[in-house]
């Protein structure tokens, strides 16, 4: 929890501090802005970065502050109610959502992959699965079943969007060969 919470923290203040100098100087160059297709500045310059009407990794910069907040109480010992996790729980899950539209517009809409992104997508599901866990690790219901199953969940993510990242790009990605 901890660590995913603190990389995902890091991934979204990093793009934010990236937009903020892209939107001071449009001619500035984001440090992710490493090809055609490793191309933050190109991602942050679509509508889709801005959904709200404000830059998207502002989002992530609470959310992930409330993730590392939850996880530094964890790692010190402090227990938590049900409801703290389901609200954790939902929380990730409309991330985790949010993640996979964002990783179709990637894709298939702006054209470009942005790295600081990509960190996101590839905690989400990691987070899904410890905070899953938690909620209903010790659960005698069907929902324990989800919990089992998490690693394989997570496992299925990645192939997934591998894939997908390959099959949409791999007239750029065998042109490096």
């Amino acid at each position: 929890l901890l660590l995913c919470g603190l990389v995902g923290w890091i991934a979204a203040l990093a793009l934010t501090i990236e937009d903020f100098k892209l939107l001071k100087d449009p001619a500035y160059v984001p440090s992710c802005s490493l090809n055609p297709v490793l191309s933050c500045g190109s991602v942050m310059a679509t509508d889709q970065a801005a959904v709200l009407g404000f830059p998207n990794p502002i989002i992530g910069v609470v959310g992930f502050s409330v993730v590392v907040t939850l996880g530094v109480l964890s790692v010190v010992g402090v227990g938590f109610p049900r409801w703290i996790w389901a609200g954790l729980w939902l929380g990730t899950a409309a991330g985790t959502l949010f993640v996979c539209w964002l990783i179709f517009q990637s894709l298939y809409r702006i054209n470009a992959l942005c790295p600081y992104c990509m960190l996101v997508w590839a905690i989400i599901t990691p987070l899904l699965a410890v905070i899953t866990q938690q909620l209903w690790g010790g659960d005698r219901r069907a929902l324990r079943v989800v919990a089992e199953w998490r690693w394989t969940f997570v496992a299925l993510f990645y192939a997934v969007v591998l894939l997908l990242v390959f099959l949409r790009f791999q007239d750029y990605w065998l042109s490096l060969v």
